[in-house]
Parts: C-alpha cells; structure tokens; sequence
C-alpha cells in the first residue's frame, strides 16, 4: 500500500468524524489490510462460534517511541494480547482492534502500524474481526494508542490454575529477559546509548499449545512478565499460593549487552519489561522434558529452569546469587520504566 495514493498524508480530525472521511480510511486502509468475511461485514460487531470454554483478554498499549528496535506498537498490539490468552491456557483465534489517533500522525506510519498488525496477526493465526477508530486533537495524545482484545478456545487439556501449584514445583523461562524493556530505554530521549539490543515481542502461542499437547494438566501456570518483570510476577505468584519460590542468578538468561546497559542505567534486570517471554510453572517431574521441548522452538531456544517453589519463606522470593549470597526479591514499587507496552 502506498500512502501517496491515498489523497491525504497525515490523520486529521475528519477521519473520527464517522463521516466520509472515516469511510474513506477505513475502506482504504482497514478494510483492505484485514480482509477476511468478519470484517468485511463492516458490521458495529461480528459473530463467532465456540465449541468449548473461551478465555477472553483484553489491553491497551500505549507506548514511547511506537518504533523501536525489533518492532513497534503495532506487532506489540497483537503479540501481547495473543500472549495473554495464550497464558490462560487457550488458543487464540480473533482479536479486536481499537486506534485512538493523535490528529497530526503521518499516514505513511499508519500504514506502516497498520501491515506490522496484519503480519503479527497471520504470524499467531488469528483474525481481526472487529474494531473502532477515533481521532483526537493535536496534542491530547501521543500518535497512536491501540487497545486489542482477544479470544480463545482454552485447550481440552489445559488446568491452569494457582491452585494447582504445590512444593516442588519447577520455574521456567523461555528466553532472555529484559530484552524489551532495555530496547525500548536505548531509544528514549537522554538516555540513547549505541546498542544492538533488540524488543524481544513475539507470539508464543503455538509453543504453549505444544506444551499443553505433550504436558497437559502438568503445566500447573503460565504467566507473562511484561510490566514489572520477573521479580514482579513471581511475587505476586508467591504471595497468591501462600509459599515461597527461589530462584538462582546464574539460571536466569540474561544477554550481556543488556546486563551491561542496565548497570548503566542503573536498573535491575529482574523488573524490566518483557514481551515475548513467559513462565511455566509444572511439575517437577516432567521440568526436564519441558525444557527439552522448548529448547526446539525458536521461540524457546533460551530456555531455562530458573528456580522452584518451596514450603520455606512463604510469600517471599528468594534469590541464590553468583557470589554466594542470597536476597529477597521485592514486588516493583511505583512505576520503574513508564510507557514501556
């Protein structure tokens, strides 16, 4: 698609009007982008058929800069709402997709946000069904703000669920952490350093279903940790079951070009953002062929068993470190990295 045969080369007010104008992106850029027979019905909504039980999430996704190393607000739109039903143990299958325009936008980066959504879309399988767009003056936003939801069949052998979780249990990531968050901060204003580091968004979808195909009700939880990092998440999990959980520095996957701009910046890895990386939490008995399995996925080939849940030190995380000690990991307090996802 080419933004110079459009007619118009930025969003303006006109296009939220509900007017011609709005007909006019949508019929231009929307619609011929997510063709599919849902969204062509051009309908306020659009009906589906579940055969089973159905996990529904929904997020908005307000970040800065929208183009960063590795992606932008809009395969992150996706990614992160097509994770989030993945963790309940479902399988994605339609998404929702809301703008809320900052008049003044270019549309060639409309466009560009636009075929990112369609590609991470195809990428985990789903389907943009259903929608909305507003456009709001200059200066009452940032850009562009998307909110998506999302819908899932949760898979037949899916039990997912705190309360499944007992002494014993293992702790498992999938890949490198931090790496979102520290892409994001090489980028910021005053805080630009050379990097390669890249946002680590992706889909995990398909490898929780594979999880879920061989592991079953083995798989006691899934969770992603976005917002607040891993420290974050695993105190929550910790205090919700009553137990506590350790884990070991010298387990956790951490690339060093980002360890090394943490330090700069003075941040603690462990609550950095991430968008492509998940914890399962199973049963002792099967953490090794876990970690076999995933190992074989692209989206898993940094995968490690970082800790396990304990009777001691209940409500607590705990954390073996390199030099021999151990500290207690708190819950982030506050807002560590803003307009992060």
């Amino acid at each position: 698609m080419d933004a110079k045969n459009l007619g118009f080369d930025t969003i303006n007010l006109g296009h939220g009007s509900g007017g011609t104008m709005t007909r006019d992106l949508l019929d231009k850029i929307i619609f011929k982008t997510f063709d599919n027979p849902y969204l062509n019905q051009k309908h306020d909504g659009s009906i589906v058929k579940f055969n089973s039980k159905i996990a529904i999430s929904t997020d908005s996704f307000v970040i800065s800069p929208i183009f960063f190393k590795g992606g932008n607000i809009g395969e992150l739109a996706v990614n992160g709402t097509v994770n989030d039903v993945a963790m309940c143990g479902a399988i994605p299958k339609y998404l929702s997709l809301a703008f809320i325009v900052e008049e003044g936008l270019k549309i060639d980066e409309f466009i560009k946000i636009v075929n990112s959504i369609k590609s991470a879309a195809d990428k985990s399988g789903v389907q943009i069904i259903t929608g909305d767009t507003k456009v709001v003056e200059r200066g009452k936003g940032d850009k562009i703000f998307i909110n998506t939801t999302g819908f899932g069949e949760v898979h037949p052998k899916a039990n997912i669920s705190t309360n499944n979780i007992k002494a014993g249990d293992k702790i498992i990531v999938n890949g490198l952490v931090a790496q979102h968050g520290m892409a994001i901060m090489s980028q910021r204003e005053g805080l630009e350093f050379e990097s390669t580091i890249e946002s680590d968004t992706t889909n995990v979808n398909f490898l929780v279903n594979d999880l879920l195909d061989e592991f079953g009700n083995e798989i006691h939880l899934f969770r992603d940790p976005t917002r607040g990092g891993l420290a974050s998440v695993l105190s929550e999990i910790s205090q919700d079951i009553n137990k506590g959980i350790t884990i070991y520095e010298d387990k956790i996957p951490l690339e060093k070009q980002v360890a090394a701009a943490c330090e700069i910046l003075g941040l603690d890895p462990l609550y950095v953002a991430n968008e492509g990386l998940f914890i399962s939490i199973v049963d002792a008995k099967v953490a090794d062929d876990v970690v076999e399995l995933m190992r074989k996925d692209t989206k898993g080939k940094n995968t490690a068993c970082i800790g396990e849940i304990t009777n001691e030190h209940p409500n607590k995380v705990v954390m073996h470190s390199i030099i021999g000690g151990k500290r207690i990991v708190s819950p982030l307090i506050g807002e560590q990295l803003p307009r992060i996802c």
